[in-house]
Order: structure tokens, then sequence, then C-alpha cells
């Protein structure tokens, strides 16, 4: 399943599960599905998933036993169920047992990125796992109701929460966000804050406004940030990206000047990469020690595009 699409190679990009979205207001299905002893769920407390690290490969799933002993669930959604038919809901525990999860034999939390970074569980689980931490987050940030600010609860399994007082209906909220190449013949542009890990580069990203357009979005980023004018911008892949909630939304633009005018609030640098100075930071031989983001991040995908020619965005 979506093994045809670029998105999917990328972190959190691939979810298998069924997400059975038809059948999230019918109660007792729902309630059957829980109770299935094969049923498995995924534990955070708080934002940070809790593994069993009893085996010899850490895991994420946990029946429901598991987890019984350690707290009231907060919140627990229905994700939906794999090819196998197993169902598989999340759950979030008070952060504040945290340290009582962590003590127990053969738990350990875990936060997501260090998840992602180390790659300890396949492409599908990792794609479950955020999907996980996304709603949860959601959960957790909007319990009140925007329209008259009572408070709200959950319902269609997790997937909305509703107003009693006012009537109105929530679903969870998904921000998106460009992230994107300029690319001028042979030669990238790459920017970095000053969080970046020393050296480190990367494509520039930023939010979409209201009423704007993916493209113009990707322009106006890459003038703000860099002073950089661009035409025409091209879609690559898109990742879900979990902290707390965006879709990154990957493309290439074809710059139409060269000259870097760095907005110093938004970056710490930005210049122009050659394709063969790409290709060194890639694989970590960069003179200069210069370096990319990890590949479970969309911007490695979009600059591995660009270093394997394959974005070409020629001048008419």
């Amino acid at each position: 399943m979506h093994n045809f699409d670029r998105s999917a190679a990328v972190g959190f990009g691939f979810n298998p599960l069924d997400r059975l979205s038809e059948s999230r207001g019918d109660l007792l299905f729902i309630q059957a599905r829980r109770d299935d002893p094969a049923t498995r769920f995924m534990i955070f407390l708080g934002d940070v998933p809790l593994l069993d690290v009893r085996g010899a490969q850490p895991c994420p799933l946990f029946p429901a036993e598991a987890w019984d002993g350690l707290g009231p669930a907060r919140h627990e959604i229905f994700m939906g169920q794999d090819e196998n038919g197993m169902a598989l809901f999340a759950v979030s525990l008070d952060a504040a047992l945290a340290e009582t999860a962590g003590a127990q034999p053969g738990l350990e939390l875990v936060d997501l990125r260090t998840i992602a970074t180390r790659g300890l569980f396949p492409a599908d689980v990792l794609g479950e796992l955020g999907a996980a931490k996304a709603i949860l987050s959601w959960h957790e940030r909007h319990r009140h109701c925007a329209n008259c600010g009572a408070l709200s609860r959950m319902s269609s399994a997790g997937w909305r929460r509703d107003c009693d007082a006012c009537g109105a209906q929530h679903f969870p909220r998904v921000d998106p966000v460009v992230i994107m190449l300029a690319v001028d013949g042979d030669r990238c542009l790459l920017g970095r804050q000053a969080r970046f890990a020393p050296g480190m580069y990367s494509a520039l990203a930023g939010f979409l406004e209201p009423g704007e357009t993916i493209e113009d979005a990707v322009r106006r980023e890459i003038r703000e940030e860099a002073g950089v004018p661009c035409a025409e911008v091209t879609y690559f892949a898109s990742q879900p990206w979990p902290f707390p909630a965006s879709l990154m939304i990957g493309c290439f633009a074809r710059a139409c000047a060269t000259t870097v005018v760095v907005d110093r609030n938004e970056l710490e640098d930005a210049r122009w990469f050659s394709r063969e100075e790409v290709r060194l930071m890639l694989d970590g031989t960069h003179p200069d020690g210069l370096s990319t983001p990890k590949p479970f991040a969309i911007a490695y995908h979009l600059i591995r595009a660009f270093a394997d020619d394959e974005c070409r965005l020629d001048r008419p």
C-alpha cells in the first residue's frame, strides 16, 4: 500500500492502517474492537511513547491489561486496523505518571524524534506512532470549544470534539507547511537556523497563510527568508509531521535571481550549494563538516533528489 508514492518513503509518511472512518460513530463496533484480546494499544505519557523493551527489539504495542495499572486514560483514540484485522488504539496518560511508568521493569519512555532519528521501528509503525501523537496532541490542546469557550467532549472514536453548550463540532487540525529548495541550474539554496546542529543546512520552510496557494507560499517564503525571487514551483512529496500536527509539503522552485539577502530574524545563514557539494554533505564527507537533515525528514529527500538530478526546473 502506498509504495508507489514518494511520500511513503519519508519518515511518518507510511501508515497502512485502514482507518475505518465510516465506523467511528458506531459505539458497539468500537467497543467490540477495544475488547478484542488481539487489539493493541500505543501508550503515550503526555506526548512521549511508552516502549516495551523486554524483547530483542523494543515494541510500542501493548495489550489492554498492560497499562490498566498505570492510571486512567486522558484520551483513547481508535486508529484503525491492520491488514490482518488487528485493531489499534492510541491512549494518552497523564504526563505526571512518566516517572512511575519509566521505573517499571521492561518499560522505557522514548520521545518520538529519538525514535525516528535512531530508526527504531519499521516505516509503518513509525507512521502509526506519528498519527497517534498528532491526534492525541490535538485533544490535549483543544479541550475547550473555540466557539463559546465551554469544555468540549471527545466523540467519533476520538476524531471529533463536540460542544454540548453551543452544539459546535470540532475536527482535528492539520497545519500546512511548505518546505522547498530554490534551484538555479546545478545549484540549490539551503539555509540554517541557529538551533540547528553545527554545520547542518536544510531546506527553507514556512506556514501557509489564509487565501494562499502552495505555489505562492513557496515563492513568498523563499523571498522573505533569503531575498530570492522564484518562478515555477513543482510538487515533490509530503510528510505528516507530528510536532505537533503539520503537513510538510515538499516542493522545488526555479530561482529568477541569485543574490541572497538573509532575514536574520529567521535564519542564521543561507547560501547556494553546488550539486557536488550537496553530495558530499549527504555522504558525510564535506571538507568543512557541513551536513543535511537525517533521512527521516522530508528535507533530506528534497536535497537527495536535487543531488541525484531528479528535480529539473529548466528555464524556458
